[in-house]
């Protein structure tokens, strides 16, 4: 299903149906039809102002579409955030150039608008432009002022929108319209601009000169941008967009990751696993080094460790870190529930904020010292005052890592002792250790050792299960898990270890489906309802574990197999259904991070080792 572009208000597209474009402070989202039903303004975690995507008749949306059109297509620009939506239609063909103008000199800094230019290639099109904000999450009444000859002005008590237009635009209701039959050659032009600093600029249309140069602006941007990136392996056009993604996600003033652009998309239809990922969690740490360090961009790398130095330096003294924050640090994230929003496919609850912020997950120390490890390693050597803080959360850690936490997964069923937990306070005292080793540091380097001995043997001695014949979600339990894939990615576990070997075949006896992984079983445990697709990050770590353990073509199928599953323009949300859909919100850092560093671990694998593709993935 794709927008009903012939009603007033747009109808559900399907996640994958969507391109994304940004400006290294937000995003929007454009559906294949040329609508924008997904928009933050100014950043990430400000309430929206396009919001369709999560209710079709209050949201608001931005349409620029040719209702005649009997397809559409959709590609970016070469080594870009640029997007391209191309409008086929019998007698006419037209093309909508949709870009965000990125927070660099180069670009103009604090425009903060989106611009979207039609273009008439052959025969003639109507087109028809429809803008209706809705701002605050659709929570905040707005007027519209038409300016003749230059577009249109949403303003409100929540924000003001400024529409430039080339084409006259007229008032209805709440919203701004135009309809224009170009011929070939012929263009339209519009600029949305964010102003919530009080400015009050005089409304000018978008010439063209300006639209141009604004486009070659922004792409000589990405393609420098991109001109970074050392990867040179098989998967190059995959693991580049994976990149031009990721910078997508970083709040460029504070160097912070967000999960996601979207909050509440589900991760069933009509469950109520429907989360809002607009914030930065301390597990993507050691994932977003490892990934920006190896592609060579260390200059996102090193802005990512300051945000980290600052939350663990602003740490209150005997805490431990939260698990996620917001992308300016700050800690309060309250969960609240828009119940005035139908949710995506009237999947409710619509959420903002994030009560994981509150929860325990000890796991979280050892993804953050691996992170300073791999910097520390390969970046720049980490600081006097950094290494201090971290020793801060290091005593914590030691004295509270035996405790019941919410896990990886943020569990919502009620804390117990997590195997994965366990695991990473191992990697959290064992990089310590490396650092001191390396760089001297000051340390309790005796006390540390102990502890990761101690968390080893936690591991080996309890979450072991020999009936199973594999490592379990918890001590003494029998539910699998594929958190524990990575045992041989932070090097607890060896790649031929009989132990992880036994582990990996559980797992692909109960958890992996057509090569795809599940977490581990919903059955209610967890505290949530409903069910959830399988989760690509699994399914990339899947991919790592197998080709260490010398699976190295199994490895390649599961990948390649993996790259089909993106979208027409290879963005992943964080779950695949059944049918091949895309759930879960959208797109998903996680998942890019991971296919980048299984990439880059395959290419490695495959250089050593030219194996064909075993029997077990063979058709009949």
């Amino acid at each position: 299903m794709t927008h009903d572009i012939g009603s007033g208000a747009p109808a559900y597209p399907p996640i994958e149906d969507h391109g994304i474009i940004g400006d290294l402070h937000t995003v929007a989202l454009v559906g294949v039809d040329g609508t924008i039903d997904w928009c933050c303004l100014p950043r990430f975690d400000a309430p929206s102002v396009f919001g369709s995507l999560l209710d079709a008749e209050r949201g608001g949306f931005f349409r620029v579409t040719v209702p005649a059109a009997e397809r559409t297509k959709q590609m970016y620009m070469p080594d870009s955030n640029v997007l391209l939506t191309r409008f086929l239609a019998q007698d006419a063909v037209a093309e909508l150039y949709d870009f965000m103008v990125p927070d660099h000199p180069s670009c103009g800094r604090g425009t903060r608008q989106i611009v979207r230019q039609v273009r008439v290639l052959r025969g003639r099109a109507t087109v028809e432009v429809r803008c209706r904000p809705a701002f605050d999450y659709a929570r905040a009444p707005h007027e519209v002022t038409v300016v003749e000859g230059a577009g249109a002005v949403f303003s409100g008590p929540a924000g003001r929108l400024a529409l430039r237009s080339s084409v006259p635009l007229r008032a209805d209701g709440d919203a701004a319209h135009a309809t224009v039959t170009l011929g070939p050659g012929e263009s339209l032009r519009l600029a949305a601009q964010w102003q919530d600093d009080g400015r009050r600029e005089v409304l000018r249309p978008l010439e063209a000169a300006e639209a141009t140069a604004l486009l070659d602006g922004t792409l000589r941007y990405w393609d420098g941008w991109l001109r970074g990136s050392q990867y040179r392996g098989r998967y190059r056009e995959t693991v580049e967009r994976s990149a031009l993604v990721l910078k997508l996600l970083v709040h460029q003033p504070t160097g912070a990751l967000v999960a996601a652009a979207t909050t509440s998309l589900p991760e069933s239809p009509g469950g109520g696993r429907n989360w809002d990922y607009r914030y930065t969690w301390i597990r993507d740490a050691a994932f977003t080094l490892y990934a920006l360090m190896r592609l060579g961009f260390t200059e996102e790398a090193a802005a990512f460790i300051d945000w980290l130095h600052q939350r663990c330096v602003q740490a209150p003294p005997g805490t431990g870190l939260q698990v996620l924050y917001g992308i300016d640090g700050r800690a309060d994230l309250p969960e609240t529930e828009l119940t005035h929003l139908a949710g995506y496919r009237c999947s409710r609850p619509v959420r903002i904020g994030n009560d994981a912020a509150r929860q325990l997950q000890l796991d979280i120390h050892g993804e953050l010292m691996d992170s300073v490890y791999l910097y520390n390693k390969y970046g720049e050597p980490i600081s006097y005052e950094l290494w201090e803080a971290l020793g801060r959360q290091l005593d914590w850690l030691e004295k509270h890592w035996e405790e019941p936490d919410d896990g990886i997964w943020e569990n919502r069923g009620g804390r117990r002792r997590f195997t994965y937990s366990a695991l990473m306070t191992w990697v959290a005292f064992e990089r310590a250790i490396r650092i001191a080793r390396h760089r001297g540091m000051p340390a309790p380097v005796e006390r540390w050792r102990d502890a990761a001995a101690a968390a080893y043997r936690h591991v080996q001695d309890h979450c072991w299960s020999p009936d199973r014949g594999a490592y379990c979600q918890y001590p003494d339990g029998t539910t699998l898990d594929a958190s524990l894939l990575v045992m041989p990615l932070v090097k607890f576990a060896g790649p031929g270890d009989p132990r992880f070997l036994s582990t990996v075949r559980r797992i692909e006896e109960e958890l992996v489906s057509d090569s795809l992984v599940h977490r581990y079983e919903t059955d209610g445990a967890d505290g949530l309802s409903g069910g959830e697709g399988t989760f690509n990050l699994c399914s990339f770590w899947y991919v790592e574990a197998l080709a260490r353990a010398g699976r190295v073509g199994e490895a390649r199928y599961v990948f390649e197999k993996m790259i089909t599953h993106a979208n027409h323009l290879g963005l992943y949300a964080e779950e695949i259904g059944p049918a091949g859909e895309a759930r879960g919100n959208f797109p998903q850092a996680f998942t890019h991070l991971a296919l980048i560093s299984a990439a880059t671990n395959l290419d490695r694998a495959l250089s050593a080792h030219r194996g064909s593709v075993a029997r077990h993935w063979q058709s009949p």
